[in-house]
């Protein structure tokens, strides 16, 4: 295809995606009480299995422990909802929204007004080759990543190992990384949502400390939160890396295309896709980030194409867990050693 006809087919498909958002917007009204059910269904039961896991602890540390796991998946649709708090999606009261996140901010250990900020710009550069860095998990194309010196690549090889990814990452960001309002220390408003957010934390575990002691933070706060945390980074990463993912620097970006065919629809079990609130409909949400979670299904049952785009399973997000590196010309993600065999079969053609 040519450079004339390759432009045109973007621009037609950048204008499907359009077209998509002009019917997205009749799903965007939450509903009051269906918001209240979902945050009640869920802040209930969180607080139940704490209080469950605290009194086991004169039972079982092995039954608070497992208590604590179970509690995880709460804490993470509690980040869902928090979320959709930050799209104001929640509610229509804005100023509710926001102090809803907050106050769920200090239970998920996010600071809500630069995580809105921060998700704002993913939301508004997602696939953007020249906007990488901010709100994203850091990729590389090609042609980047053969111009690195062997320390360089040895970093960002370590960086996207599943290890550090998955096992240390999500610690160090939510445990650490969420203390600072990093990347934007010249905003006062940012500050205060850091500080604030850390003194709730400090004054919450100051009050289980004082009635509980250690235990209860080790075996009920500590494995609940890094379970969730390192949950919701596993989903978050496989919305948006995968084979055909979409990659485009500008002009050639659009935003409308890149959040459909840059956004995966994860299909997981309806206990799973109940407890991320259905967050795995991830290109509807992209392409319409005001929908509330619990209408996003509505939509994949109106509209059956949708339903089929972007399909990703559980076996096969296991197996996309291995691209690393963004493929400028055949417009894919790649491993590591796929991309070495591609820069080596392209320099002997060269030569």
């Amino acid at each position: 295809m040519n450079g004339r006809a390759e432009a045109i087919r973007e621009r037609s498909c950048a204008g499907e995606a359009r077209d998509w958002v002009k019917i997205l917007a009749t799903y965007r009204e939450p509903n009051a009480l269906r918001s209240s059910f979902e945050l009640g269904v869920t802040l209930g039961p969180f607080v139940l299995l704490w209080v469950l896991a605290w009194w086991s602890l004169s039972v079982s540390i092995w039954l608070t422990l497992a208590l604590s796991i179970c509690n995880a998946a709460f804490l993470l649709r509690l980040f869902c909802i928090q979320h959709d708090c930050g799209h104001s999606a929640f509610f229509n009261n804005r100023a509710l929204s926001d102090w809803l996140g907050r106050v769920l901010g200090v239970l998920t250990l996010t600071p809500y007004d630069v995580w809105r900020r921060s998700h704002s710009i993913h939301h508004n550069s997602s696939g953007n080759l020249g906007r990488r860095g901010m709100g994203d998990v850091h990729t590389l194309t090609v042609k980047e990543y053969n111009e690195l010196s062997a320390f360089q690549r040895l970093m960002y090889r370590l960086y996207r190992h599943p290890i550090v990814l998955f096992g240390l990452g999500p610690g160090y960001l939510f445990f650490l990384q969420n203390r600072l309002p990093l990347g934007f220390t010249d905003k006062a408003r940012f500050w205060v949502s850091a500080m604030g957010t850390n003194l709730g934390i400090i004054l919450a575990l100051s009050l289980i400390f004082y009635f509980g002691g250690l235990m209860p933070i080790l075996l009920i706060f500590v494995p609940t939160t890094l379970l969730a945390a390192t949950a919701g980074v596993w989903l978050f990463y496989v919305q948006h890396q995968f084979e055909a993912t979409h990659w485009e620097n500008d002009p050639d970006w659009d935003l409308h295309h890149a959040a459909l065919h840059g956004s995966s629809h994860y299909v997981l079990p309806p206990i799973l896709q109940w407890l991320s609130a259905n967050i795995g409909i991830h290109h509807v949400h992209h392409l319409y980030s005001r929908i509330p979670f619990y209408r996003l299904p509505e939509v994949l049952r109106d509209h059956a194409v949708l339903s089929d785009s972007n399909r990703m399973t559980i076996k096969e997000s296991l197996t996309n867990a291995r691209l690393h590196l963004w493929d400028e010309d055949s417009k894919t993600l790649l491993s590591f050693g796929q991309a070495r065999s591609v820069s080596l079969q392209r320099r002997a053609a060269a030569s």
